[in-house]
């Protein structure tokens, strides 16, 4: 934390207790914390409990949560109908040591939603997800390069992770053998043209992206890009994997591949696909999935895994998802982000303050120190007036947004990054709070000649 302003004395003062477990966290912790977002400047506040769309600190601060599990929880914390589902479930039994008809019925549940899922492979989380993905398409095509999009996220493992490159080739990431990266080619979102090139020319076994955009659409993707790739990877014999993690029964249903009308060949999910526990998926064309089975032969993908389909998650993930096909809790969470959003932008025209707020479904996305026309509607991301396919996003300054996320702290609100993952049980009157307290946190940046 550079300087000292009040907005910074203001943080130290309400959060004595975090900071005291945060130090010890330092001796215990890589950095303090245990998950790479949850790092914060010059700490991280520690979250005691947490209820519905709130939760509340070790300093007894409560805040209006819009971290939401990293978006696992779409239906806030501590939700009844899946606390009483999972607490029934943990004195049946937490580990069966076998199969159970919990994964059917939790795999039944995700193939009701999801276009794409004509066979389903658990898994323990999201980056696990992502590693049998691609090792699925490269055993189907006997290829072994990857094509990426450029700051999409796929989790941490050696297969998708792009640390970068230089005109001397490719950087690994530390830890990470170079081979790995000599495998993976690297595309900026928009560039089609390139993409079409590379993948005519070159073999690959997948093509592999965030259909929203990168960062959950933190800088959006005109559908048109996804639709385009399945077309080109459909002619050159390549597999497409959307990578729904988080925009899995958040963008839709179905996910972004059902609004957009596109059927990757396989799809990664996890987050609310687990009810908010741990717990992933691989879903896709039935004969890739049946590469892992014990008829493949010589060609069969192994994938063990303590943990895969356990009780809790399975019991947690089928409640979760019949819940979104019977009662359409999408459709609240997604006016409540509307909401959000158009009351930040008003907010951000009456502080005369630069910057702009768009929703897409329930995801809050917010850019602050930069001149970006805001939208009509208040809500919705236009495609052509921001340059169509081809539109890029500047980021909030880091100058900016770590200041003004302490500003919004402190007055009791907490935002995933720059944005915000709205949940079911959000509340209008929480809302307008929330966007009350961002004016506070936008007079405070004002004050101390931040923005």
């Amino acid at each position: 934390m550079s300087g000292s302003t009040a907005i910074d004395r203001e943080f130290l003062d309400k959060h004595a207790e975090s900071a005291r477990r945060a130090e010890e966290a330092q001796t215990l912790f890589p950095g303090g914390v245990t998950h790479d977002a949850r790092h914060f400047d010059p700490f991280g506040i520690t979250v005691d409990r947490a209820v519905g769309a709130q939760k509340w600190d070790a300093d007894g601060n409560e805040y209006i949560d819009y971290v939401m599990g990293h978006g696992a929880l779409i239906f806030g914390h501590s939700h009844p109908y899946l606390v009483e589902a999972v607490t029934e479930q943990v004195a049946r039994g937490t580990h069966m040591g076998g199969s159970s008809d919990l994964e059917r019925r939790w795999a039944l549940a995700i193939k009701r939603l999801v276009p794409s899922a004509e066979k389903v492979r658990f898994t323990s989380s999201g980056t696990e997800a992502t590693m049998m993905a691609v090792r699925l398409a490269r055993a189907a095509t006997g290829r072994d390069r990857l094509l990426r999009l450029r700051h999409h996220f796929h989790g941490w493992n050696d297969s998708v992770f792009a640390a970068g490159r230089t005109s001397a080739g490719p950087i690994a990431a530390n830890g990470q053998p170079t081979a790995m990266q000599e495998l993976i080619s690297v595309f900026d979102q928009t560039d089609v043209a390139g993409i079409a090139e590379a993948v005519e020319t070159r073999e690959y076994a997948a093509v592999i992206l965030e259909p929203t955009g990168y960062s959950w659409g933190t800088c959006p993707l005109d559908p048109s890009v996804p639709k385009d790739l399945r077309e080109l990877t459909e002619r050159s014999g390549t597999m497409l994997i959307f990578d729904e993690v988080v925009t899995g029964f958040r963008a839709s249903q179905g996910g972004v591949q059902e609004r957009i009308g596109v059927t990757p060949d396989l799809t990664t999910l996890a987050k609310i696909a687990a009810g908010g526990l741990p717990g992933g998926a691989v879903v896709g064309r039935a004969d890739l999935l049946d590469q892992i089975s014990f008829d493949a032969g010589s060609g069969r993908v192994a994938h063990p895994g303590t943990f895969n389909a356990n009780p809790l998650s399975a019991v947690a993930g089928e409640r979760a998802l019949r819940a979104i096909a019977e009662e359409d809790p999408l459709s609240i969470a997604n006016a409540r982000a509307a909401q959000l959003s158009k009351g930040l932008n008003r907010a951000l025209l009456e502080a005369e303050a630069p910057g702009c707020a768009w929703a897409d479904a329930s995801m809050v996305h917010i850019v602050l120190g930069q001149d970006l026309d805001r939208p009509e509607d208040g809500v919705t991301w236009d495609w052509d007036e921001h340059g169509g396919p081809q539109a890029t996003l500047p980021g909030t300054p880091s100058e900016i947004a770590w200041p003004f996320r302490r500003a919004l702290i402190n007055h009791g609100v907490d935002l995933m990054g720059m944005g915000a993952l709205v949940s079911c049980v959000h509340t209008e009157d929480q809302i307008d709070a929330t966007v009350d307290r961002f004016s506070a946190a936008l007079s405070d940046l004002r004050r101390a000649e931040i923005l």
